[in-house]
């Protein structure tokens, strides 16, 4: 650019330009500057390349587009525990609402096409003082995390855990027999919710989960367990294992559900007394560590074509045989 303005200046008042030729005496020196030095290496071999850890990513991704495979994308954020969750869908939050689950926003989409469900939704919000947003539809598709919301969605705050000894306090304080549930790595919110809604049903009086590789109280757990998580406590334990031995200490007994017990489940003598059941994942069953702290496992007869049972469902049978024991 420099050069370029001299060279219309020069024009421009009427000086000739000079014209530099070529040098002569070079010895082929200039040749060899113009073959370069070889390929550029790669990224994470420069060392004024400070950021090596992307390098390497782009790299990878590279060499997979290169071989035809589809590269795994890394989540930009990930969901923090303080974080709200939106329920999204009519039957959903219009269930949220009426079992009176705690909510700060209910978020409207633009040109809904309305039917009973969004204006009961509407006033039953309105009703208690829970803001009503009109959102665009792009909008609730990100809040969602494009699920599917029929135009309607329910932020609610994030679940507040009790303590495990709480549900103890809890079942003294209705002068019951205690009943608790423990999961043992049941990673699905949806098990959760329907866990909490048979453990509702058959008088339980709280939940325990694991605080890490486990399923939270998320709005996949509150669809799920239809309202009953907001009268049902769920506690989160740091170690499972050591909640359990604390239990035992405290006069409960822990039975655990494995399907390589000896013992079915109608004929845990233990049913009747205070008790903890341990449901385990539906893949893996009970870890060693939880099984070995329990007083006893038991198992659900079925036959040999199904190899095992949703959690959900295992739950819901355990808590009816231990239900009906108890009422004899």
């Amino acid at each position: 650019m420099g050069r370029t303005l001299e060279t219309m200046a020069g024009r421009a008042s009427g000086k000739p330009s000079k014209k530099q030729g070529p040098t002569r005496g070079t010895g082929g020196k200039g040749r060899r500057s113009l073959e370069g030095k070889g390929a550029t290496p790669p990224a994470h071999m420069r060392h004024w390349y400070k950021d090596k850890a992307r390098a390497e990513r782009l790299e990878r991704e590279a060499a997979g587009r290169a071989s035809g495979e589809r590269t795994a994308r890394t989540p930009s954020r990930q969901r923090r525990d303080d974080a709200p969750e939106i329920i999204g869908g009519r039957n959903p939050v219009l269930e949220a609402l009426r079992a009176a689950i705690p909510a700060n926003a209910l978020y409207i989409a633009q040109r809904i096409d309305s039917d009973d469900r969004v204006r009961e939704s509407i006033k039953l919000a309105a009703d208690r003082g829970i803001a009503l947003l009109e959102v665009t539809r792009d909008k609730l598709d990100r809040l969602t995390e494009s699920t599917v919301h029929q135009g309607i969605g329910l932020q609610i705050p994030p679940y507040e855990y009790a303590h495990p000894e709480q549900l103890v306090e809890r079942a003294q304080d209705a002068a019951e027999v205690p009943l608790i549930v423990a999961l043992d790595g049941v990673t699905d919110p949806r098990n959760l919710g329907a866990i909490a809604r048979s453990a509702t049903a058959f008088g339980a009086h709280g939940l325990v989960v694991p605080s890490r590789r486990s399923a939270g109280v998320t709005a996949g757990a509150w669809k799920t367990s239809a309202g009953t998580l907001a009268t049902l406590p769920v506690a989160r334990a740091s170690n499972l294992t050591q909640t359990l031995t604390a239990y035992r200490e405290a006069g409960l007994f822990v039975i655990g559900l494995d399907g390589n017990a000896t013992v079915d489940v109608a004929d845990a003598e233990l049913a009747t007394e205070p008790l903890v059941v341990v449901v385990g994942s539906e893949g893996k069953g009970l870890s060693r560590l939880v099984r070995e702290a329990c007083d006893l496992v038991v198992r659900i007869p079925m036959n040999a074509a199904a190899e095992s049972l949703n959690a959900g469902v295992a739950a819901g049978i355990a808590l009816y045989e231990v239900a009906r024991r108890r009422r004899r």
